[in-house]
């Protein structure tokens, strides 16, 4: 018997895996209304961040005021630019724990290249652009080569970014800081495209040009998952990567061009944070790893892959989002942020799993 491989079966031949619908098998006891609208993996995300919406519309005095709403947008995306790759990585069964660390590499090279060495902001940028995704393709690469777990292997990244990121950058300008990228020639040209400001409807206060990147970022997901033989691949390598590779599905080329998409994204959330404060730290995106996984899984990433979507990791960063300002504004110490982060991500994790066991008619 011909073992079926990407090479012997043509592509267009490969049947379509979609997302996993579990509103099919829901318990008959459901309306089909119902059984549809738990089958959506970010449906608990949903609930959850109208719920919060609407507690700290209550609790809180300045929540939807314009400069209210305009700060916690911009919270959320900064956290979901990244949450979303992340997310489409776990739905195709992977881990990366460079996520974080990726973003401050991004900046770095950035704004060493242009205020230590001289080069033109926009050459430094491309560096920058063509370093990430190739720290994003070799973590890919390892993977799917070696078979080493994509834990261990991001990080084993995380630990070689972060040296790089302190040691390489204090020998080259003396300290772990960049300064002075306001003093950059086509600073500001550069700053319009990452860094620039919209008027939120006449009122004074300014959407920053990262809610617009992560809207982007979302709808490019969405439609890449809903819409495109990619998004087929990406559940099929996610749910059962054996049948994905016998059906002729390129399980390595995808799960690569996950890792170089989160490197990618990585780069972006670096120029932005750059372009928009005019400085970078070594320690930037250290720790923020950890923050834009619970945003995947609270959106509906499955930890096991094969189930998830752009939007629910979206939904969970707007609830970090929302979430992070309204604790400030309720008077409250910021600390219990990071308890609120845990207790919703267990909490996440057990409704979701309640979810899909009431869906397949379990008790």
């Amino acid at each position: 018997m011909t073992r079926l491989t990407p090479d012997t079966v043509p592509l267009d031949t490969v049947p379509l895996v979609s997302q996993p619908d579990f509103s099919g098998e829901i318990h008959r006891s459901f309306p089909d209304q119902v059984r549809r609208f738990l089958g959506k993996p970010a449906i608990s995300a949903g609930v959850a961040a109208l719920v919060i919406l609407l507690f700290f519309s209550v609790a809180t005095a300045n929540f939807w005021s314009p400069l209210g709403i305009a700060t916690w947008l911009e919270s959320a995306a900064t956290i979901g630019i990244m949450a979303v790759p992340v997310g489409l990585l776990m739905t195709g069964g992977e881990f990366d724990l460079s996520a974080g660390v990726m973003v401050g590499f991004s900046g770095l090279v950035t704004g060493v290249l242009s205020t230590h060495y001289g080069l033109n902001v926009w050459l430094s940028v491309l560096i920058s652009l063509v370093l990430c995704a190739a720290v994003g393709f070799l973590n890919g690469i390892l993977v799917t080569r070696t078979g080493l777990p994509s834990f261990i292997v991001t990080l084993a990244s995380f630990f070689v970014l972060q040296g790089v990121n302190l040691a390489v950058v204090r020998a080259i300008i003396g300290q772990v800081s960049v300064q002075g990228m306001a003093n950059v020639p086509y600073f500001r040209s550069v700053q319009w495209l990452f860094a620039s400001q919209t008027t939120m409807f006449g009122t004074g206060a300014f959407i920053q040009a990262v809610v617009w990147w992560w809207i982007a970022i979302v709808a490019i997901g969405t439609w890449i998952l809903s819409r495109t033989r990619v998004g087929n691949w990406i559940f099929a390598v996610g749910g059962a990567v054996d049948a994905a590779r016998a059906t002729g599905v390129p399980v390595k080329r995808t799960k690569v061009g996950l890792f170089m998409a989160v490197a990618v994204c990585g780069w972006l959330a670096g120029q932005i944070s750059l372009f928009r404060f005019g400085t970078v730290q070594s320690a930037t995106g250290v720790g923020l790893e950890l923050i834009y996984i619970i945003c995947a899984v609270v959106g509906g990433c499955v930890m096991t892959g094969g189930v998830g979507s752009a939007v629910g990791p979206a939904l969970g960063a707007l609830i970090y989002g929302m979430v992070n300002l309204g604790i400030i504004y309720a008077g409250w110490d910021n600390n219990w942020l990071k308890a609120f982060l845990g207790v919703m991500l267990l909490f996440a994790v057990l409704l979701n799993n309640y979810i899909r066991r009431r869906a397949v008619g379990l008790q």
